[in-house]
């Protein structure tokens, strides 16, 4: 098993990194996070420590890393990155906490995979800038106090829920629930990842981008990303037409929607009458695990008003019955 140390990354210099936003100006959407945001940093700058730990919470693809490396650069702080995945043991986190140098932003992504032993020896580390470690065991087990460089904890989840009250509470600087996107907001992100690519994006192909990304800018631009490819490998200009000719290739529809998510709703519809149909029940039918389902499937879907969770399951929405009719753009594969 490779070195905790070594799941330490500092900002990728990959395409990904060069469209994100480097100031805070250039970061869309998501106001009053921002601005809670910079006003526990720019009162820390104002006192000379560091800001309070924060969390941000929330889909997929969002800005949550995006705010923790805005932060970073906003305190002239090195930025370090790693997972809850990869804190496995206590001396996981002991080697990550030790080594960090001074005054870090400390990035854990998807932290609620964090175990709770884990939890507990953060408690300290946030509290109070020591780390505890049990050394022996036994009768002859010490504790050592390690005192710990000064820090800010990002944390970054997709499911706050799985969170300890306790690990939650500790986040001073605040909780943060980052939402999904409008289409206005996504059109501006389009406009600047295309401008940072050179290229000659019309509005109509702007428009059709932003309406299947799935109200999310990581899918917006992987999405710009895949249109332009299909524009260089047939030698074409961008355009609406060849924007719908290479989302249909895709299997992405106008509300983008894949093949999976129309299997979900054909599934419901057919295999349970539109529901109410029970999760397990359902993802059973679908062969996926019930995460899937919940994570993967399913907020999109509810965004989208095609189905509803109940007490008795999910239930197919009038909405959802009409875009599988070919009456709401259905028919896009």
């Amino acid at each position: 098993m490779s070195s905790p140390l070594k799941n330490l990354t500092s900002i990728p210099s990959s395409l990904d990194a060069a469209l994100r936003p480097s100031h805070w100006d250039e970061y869309v959407g998501q106001k009053q996070v921002k601005a809670n945001v910079r006003i526990n940093i720019d009162a820390a700058k104002k006192r000379g420590g560091m800001p309070e730990h924060i969390l941000f919470y929330g889909p997929p693809g969002v800005g949550k890393t995006t705010l923790a490396h805005l932060i970073a650069t906003t305190l002239e702080s090195p930025l370090k990155s790693t997972s809850g995945v990869a804190i496995e043991r206590a001396g996981d986190l002991a080697a990550i906490l030790t080594n960090l140098e001074p005054h870090t932003v400390l990035f854990i992504d998807e932290i609620h995979r964090l175990s709770r032993k884990i939890e507990e020896l953060l408690y300290p580390a946030l509290e109070s800038g020591h780390l505890d470690i049990v050394l022996g065991k036994g009768p002859s087990a010490r504790t050592v106090e390690l005192s710990l460089p000064p820090f800010m904890l990002v944390g970054a989840t997709t499911r706050v829920a799985e969170l300890s009250g306790p690990l939650r509470s500790r986040f001073g600087g605040g909780v943060f629930q980052l939402d999904f996107y409008n289409d206005d907001d996504l059109r501006d992100i389009i406009r600047r990842s295309a401008l940072l690519l050179n290229l000659a994006a019309p509005e109509e192909v702007i428009e059709r981008i932003a309406a299947r990304s799935r109200a999310t800018p990581r899918v917006a631009n992987a999405l710009l990303k895949r249109v332009r490819d299909f524009s260089e490998v047939h030698e074409r200009a961008l355009s609406a037409a060849l924007c719908d000719e290479a989302c249909t290739l895709f299997g992405i529809d106008a509300h983008g929607l894949t093949k999976d998510d129309r299997r979900y709703l054909e599934t419901l519809l057919k295999s349970f009458r539109g529901g109410p149909a029970g999760v397990g029940a359902l993802a059973a039918a679908l062969h996926e695990d019930v995460d899937t389902v919940e994570h993967v499937y399913e907020p999109y879907l509810l965004r989208l008003g095609f189905i509803e969770r109940s007490p008795r399951g999910r239930i197919l929405t009038s909405s959802g019955r009409l875009y599988l009719s070919g009456g709401n753009d259905g028919d896009m594969f």
